[in-house]
């Protein structure tokens, strides 16, 4: 029997355990991107070297190298060339082309949800500074400047009034690929916002998570996040509404079977909203902190899935305690020294996966590639996870020179 090849635009550390799960399958596993030096390309077991952005160029490797299947877990760049080559070789597919390029463009996003009539921020996509600033007087504050189409939080801004305004256009502008922004109204919420990990066969939702996503106010980048926890600090009441706009959202876009890496919150309003919905796994870890709190392997059904196997049983389970990641990052640039956790700390170390050695330069907390590791912690109880997320600076430090 032929063994199948799964391709993976990507070449970044959140592509491992995806590489593992297909080796332990029996898949061959070939990588792709223009930067030959990523870690991913070191355990897969052929690296190509081409634009993920550029479609057609990764239609033609596709086809060279009569791969089974694609995806680009973890990395937002390559989903739309992803969904182009499954549907141009009628590989199995996440969900229409025409589709994935809606969730994949943040105002095409927000004007499919208007339409549509879900809970929806008021927004305006732009394809010039000149055009955004001129437009001003259609604002009110607070409001949020990003690019439609970056990853990692890069290029976005909370802007609390108009003197601020040109610098986060021009900040948006800096990180954007396809020259476009979307400024849109900043959603007051209440509680946590949720930036998590779910998954669809065929259509229908298997398994649904939402987590308390956190952030470091004092990182140089306020808006990337900095932990995670689980479970969400929702009510139960408005995760089945968001669970059934989701699935609703899916219905109408035709989406098939994927990973979803999906941000929602409850604004002040007390309404739920979807702030986005792309078909890829999350960066940070999220499918891997999801198998270690509840035991569901999204990661290696949507390996299997991809290629064309039976994906086995994915189904609904329950947290085993609570659970949070901390995305370990430096406050300013420096020379890491060594990270330092109190022993006191009232939780299990489950794992701690530190991706820098003592002498190397890093820098302060702008964007998710910053990260210089995470720690996988398990508590007993709500209150002490609570607890150790709002002084997290008492009992953890990343030691910079």
């Amino acid at each position: 029997m032929k063994q199948k090849k799964l391709m993976l635009l990507g070449g970044i550390r959140y592509l491992l355990p995806v590489i593992k799960a297909a080796h332990e399958q029996g898949y061959f596993v070939i990588t792709a991107d223009y930067l030959p030096d990523n870690i991913a390309h070191k355990y897969s077991d052929k690296y190509v070297n081409v634009s993920i952005i550029d479609k057609e160029a990764v239609l033609r490797v596709a086809k060279e190298e009569q791969i089974d299947g694609i995806m680009s877990f973890g990395v937002d760049p390559g989903v739309v060339s992803a969904s182009y080559v499954q549907n141009q070789l009628g590989l199995p597919s996440f969900g229409p082309f025409e589709s994935v390029e809606i969730l994949q463009n943040k105002d095409r996003f927000r004007a499919f949800l208007t339409k549509n009539g879900f809970n929806v921020p008021w927004a305006f996509g732009f394809g010039s500074k000149d055009e955004a600033w001129t437009s001003r007087d259609k604002f009110s504050y607070p409001l949020i400047v990003k690019p439609t189409d970056s990853a990692g939080s890069k290029g976005c801004t909370r802007v609390d009034s108009e003197l601020q305004l040109k610098y986060a256009i021009e900040y948006a502008f800096k990180y954007t690929i396809s020259g476009h922004i979307i400024i849109e109204e900043f959603l007051e919420k209440r509680g946590c916002s949720s930036d998590t990990d779910s998954y669809a066969e065929n259509g229908q939702l298997k398994f649904v998570s939402f987590s308390a996503q956190r952030f470091d106010v004092s990182a140089v980048n306020p808006y990337t996040p900095s932990a995670y926890s689980w479970p969400s600090t929702f009510t139960t009441e408005e995760e089945k509404y968001l669970t059934s706009e989701i699935q609703r959202l899916i219905t109408l876009l035709g989406m098939k079977t994927s990973v979803f890496n999906i941000e929602t919150r409850v604004g002040i309003n007390n309404k739920p909203y979807i702030m986005e919905l792309t078909p890829r796994g999350g960066g940070n870890r999220l499918c891997e902190m999801l198998r270690y709190a509840t035991g569901v392997d999204m990661i290696t059904a949507i390996t299997r899935a991809i290629v064309g196997d039976n994906p086995g049983d994915i189904e609904q389970k329950p947290y085993n305690g609570h659970w949070a990641e901390i995305i370990l990052h430096a406050d300013t640039d420096g020379e890491f020294v060594g990270l330092e956790i109190d022993p006191a700390l009232p939780a299990e170390v489950v794992e701690e996966d530190l991706w820098v050695k003592t002498g190397d330069h890093v820098h302060g907390f702008e964007a998710a590639n910053d990260a210089i590791g995470t720690l996988v912690l398990r508590f007993e109880n709500e209150t002490d996870l609570e607890k150790a997320i709002e002084n997290q600076s008492l009992w953890l430090k990343v030691v910079t020179k």
